[in-house]
């Protein structure tokens, strides 16, 4: 039996922090979005998605 533990964590950071971390997760979802997109040209067009090779 495989057992498993979660931690929860709060954070409260300042104001020079919280705009730090809205800017990294912004351009995280801009470059997620983008190979997204990427990848679903390719299985639209090809029937396969993109790979490593």
């Amino acid at each position: 039996m495989m057992i498993n533990k979660a931690y929860k964590f709060h954070i409260y950071p300042n104001q020079a922090q919280a705009i730090l971390i809205n800017k990294t997760i912004g351009c995280s979802r801009f470059v997620f979005n983008h190979f997204l997109s990427l990848w679903d040209y390719a299985y639209k067009e090809t029937g396969k998605g993109l790979t490593y090779d």
